[in-house]
């Protein structure tokens, strides 16, 4: 496939569309040209392994692994994030939580194989890369609790002390948020159920001070948190 020399300046959905994996992956590569060999080494590990976990993984339309290439080259590209730790487990963000058995390597108890697939990141990547990883893992549903609930709870509780995983999580709700109109059938009304009542949150923990990025970058992301209420708006405000 022959890609255009424009790429690096191409929305991400646009590339998606037109693209797919390939042109997603080559953005990737022209992002992370602004880091040394040793930092590029990490990044393509990363992608590697995520590549191999998610192999089989479908969103929507199209491979799992371009939700992780479009979470990570939005913080390099939008959020101007320099910080190669939060790339690689931007790029990571999913599998502890999709994919814990094939980390460790063996089957277990949902909470015990978590724990040990942050291990194994954490020999492989850095306790810093698994310790922001975890922060963005949901823990396993409890059949006694609202679903969409838990997952509110969690991630109020989770990024509380983490900033730069409130980064990640931000960059994964806008793919999957702002979004949502890229989304097909039923998943269309659950995503916006499901992320609605997040808005508040992220908006009060992108604005807080300890949260590592420019104003301008903040500005950014509420504007983008603005669209997603929109888009909420015009799936589940329809009359009856």
């Amino acid at each position: 496939m022959e890609l255009p020399p424009y790429l690096a300046s191409m929305p991400m959905h646009a590339i998606t569309e037109m693209h797919g994996e390939v042109g997603l992956r080559e953005r990737f590569r022209l992002e992370i040209q602004r880091f040394d060999s040793a930092e590029r080494q990490r990044l393509d590990e990363a992608l590697e392994l995520v590549t191999r976990l998610h192999r089989d993984d479908r969103r929507s339309r199209e491979p799992y692994v371009n939700h992780l290439l479009r979470v990570s080259i939005r913080m390099l590209h939008h959020y101007q994030v320099r910080d190669v730790d939060v790339i690689v487990a931007g790029l990571l963000h999913d599998a502890v939580e999709d994919h814990p058995g094939e980390l460790v390597g063996g089957e277990g108890a949902a909470g015990d194989l978590a724990i040990g697939a942050l291990a194994v990141l954490a020999e492989r990547f850095g306790p810093r890369v698994a310790r922001l990883v975890g922060a963005v893992t949901n823990p396993p549903w409890d059949p006694g609790r609202d679903r969409y609930e838990q997952y509110r709870e969690h991630v109020a509780a989770s990024l509380e002390r983490e900033p730069w995983a409130r980064v990640i999580k931000i960059s994964d709700f806008t793919d999957n948020g702002v979004g949502v109109i890229h989304s097909v059938g039923p998943k269309v009304e659950s995503s916006a159920r499901k992320y609605r009542p997040l808005l508040p949150v992220y908006r009060d923990l992108v604005t807080r001070a300890d949260t590592p990025l420019s104003e301008a970058v903040k500005q950014h992301i509420l504007d983008q948190l603005d669209l997603a209420e929109q888009r909420f708006s015009a799936i589940l405000d329809q009359p009856v």
